[in-house]
């Protein structure tokens, strides 16, 4: 093999591009052939678990040791449930209960359905400490506010995920819980000190750390207590100092999307992708958007020109190269050891016992004075107001009560309002109540605390009806209602558990006001 060539295969290596459609296109497969280190799947990827099997035996039969990532969270964030919304309750409903056990038996659980999918590597779990509630991207998606119990359920989830030979990432380095800027769009800043850091968001990823993770990922963030000029994912002082030397990680380090504008605005894709490699990142992962054989065509070649004028040097792509077959070698061996078995799926839909089970320990009820009893006596109608949502959770995945509630009350009826709806309107709460004609009302809600918008609607009709039963699926920060359901979190299990409440099903301890 020529020099030229031996580069490329080398480039291809770190690689863990996007596709378009549920089976292997020709150039995913020709570039396995060709060193292709890895791939990352996505919702589009993802139609049932016995596809996503089928999907991942044509990757491993052109490369047996093929990394196969997924970001699925089992939460608001989830690709492999991405139909019908996970059947698991999120990172803040499991940080809620504070079970370590209960949190690492959910892992476990989805390690084991990914396993048996054939997916080796999961971008969780998030490890961010989400001290700022108006975070516009982590929120529901962390364990939490307070770093000790951060740590303790990151590194449960870890050693969960890790059973069954799918390995964990522990996200998004060095900590992007104090942020109010989304890194899709932009880079937050970290203003904290060095002893800050390493009291509050360091020291979940210390425990993952501890705990085995085989991975970490990098957050697209200005940490200048590190690093004044370069974002983390960039900066040898955060990756290779503070990363590997200080805290003694040494497996995988993987990038959060090349293509968020938190790091190509000012760099490019191909550029970051040189820099992330050259500060000590051994795994680019990209195609998102950009999911197309000529962006990874262009990163490839971008790679190679770099090693070959000396701007990353060609032992610090091979030590990368060597990290990627080396999980490629572990995922493979410990499935092995595991004894899982591709494509023996449950059937698509049936969903997690233990993550029902978990949703339901997570609800908690704020009852004031003159509060409605539950479960209701009627036939109720369910109001959901849908906020904006974060490209980390993306459009496609459904969430709310009304869907739950109707087969658990048949004749339920549900509206939906987004901001335009009920922009302009002088009477919101008549709008509202359009649908209601005196029956049992839910409003249902997602950090009501972010959206003004909501909180005024909320309001208006609350006055009219002060009855209504407010369900927030995100971070309870705002409690109105006389009764308010909280689910810390819009997945599947989350809405079912609040329907089941509702209706009768599973009636909790009620919280004090």
């Amino acid at each position: 093999m020529s020099k030229h060539g031996e580069l490329s295969e080398l480039a291809a290596a770190v690689l863990q591009p996007g596709f378009v459609g549920t089976s292997a296109p020709d150039w995913i497969r020709r570039w396995l052939g060709d060193g292709l280190g890895g791939v990352a799947l996505f919702a589009r990827n993802v139609e049932s678990p016995a596809q996503v099997a089928a999907l991942t035996a044509q990757l491993r039969a052109e490369r047996a040791d093929v990394i196969v990532a997924i970001d699925e969270e089992a939460g608001d964030v989830t690709r492999f449930e991405s139909r019908l919304g996970s059947s698991r309750p999120g990172n803040l409903a499991l940080g809620v209960i504070d079970d370590p056990l209960l949190t690492e038996a959910v892992a476990r659980d989805l390690g084991c359905d990914l396993a048996t999918a054939g997916i080796t590597l999961d971008y969780a779990p998030d490890a961010d400490v989400n001290n700022n509630p108006d975070n516009p991207v982590i929120g529901v998606r962390s364990f939490g506010a307070e770093p000790l119990l951060v740590a303790r359920h990151t590194a449960a989830f870890v050693r969960g995920l890790q059973t069954f030979g799918v390995a964990g990432c522990a996200k998004h380095f060095p900590g992007h819980g104090d942020t109010s800027v989304d890194s899709h769009h932009d880079v937050p800043l970290i203003a904290r000190t060095a002893d800050e850091l390493a009291d509050r968001e360091l020291v979940p990823f210390r425990a993952a750390i501890a705990a085995g993770v085989k991975s970490v990922m990098t957050g697209h963030l200005l940490v200048p207590a590190y690093d004044a000029e370069l974002p983390a994912t960039l900066s040898h002082r955060i990756l290779t100092g503070l990363l590997r030397e200080e805290l003694g990680f040494d497996g995988l380090i993987v990038t959060d999307g090349i293509e968020m504008q938190g790091v190509r605005r000012r760099y490019g894709l191909a550029g970051a992708t040189v820099r992330a490699l050259a500060a000590g990142v051994d795994a680019i992962c990209v195609g998102g958007d950009h999911a197309d054989e000529q962006t990874a065509i262009e990163l490839r070649d971008a790679i190679v020109e770099a090693v070959r004028s000396g701007e990353l040097p060609e032992q610090r792509l091979r030590d990368a190269v060597a990290r990627v077959r080396a999980l490629g070698a572990w995922t493979t061996r410990t499935q092995k050891e595991a004894g899982v078995t591709h494509g023996s799926q449950q059937p698509a839909g049936l969903g997690s016992d233990v993550g029902f089970a978990a949703a339901r320990r997570a609800v908690r009820v704020t009852r004031g004075e003159g509060a409605p009893e539950l479960p209701i006596v009627g036939v109720p109608h369910v109001v959901e107001f849908a906020p904006p949502r974060n490209i980390a959770i993306g459009s496609e995945t459904p969430w709310g009560i009304g869907a739950p509630l109707s087969e658990l009350l048949p004749g339920t009826t549900a509206a939906r309002f987004a901001a335009e709806d009920l922009e302009g309107l002088g009477d919101p709460a008549g709008a509202v109540l359009a649908g209601a004609d005196g029956r049992p009302l839910v409003l249902v809600v997602r950090d009501v605390h972010r959206h003004r918008w909501i909180e005024d609607a909320l309001t208006a009709v609350l006055a009219v009806r002060p009855d209504a039963i407010v369900v927030e699926m995100g971070i309870p920060v705002t409690v109105l209602g006389g009764l308010h359901v909280a689910t810390f979190g819009a997945t599947r299990a989350c809405g079912l558990a609040a329907a089941e409440l509702i209706a009768g099903a599973n009636v909790p301890e009620p919280v004090a006001a």
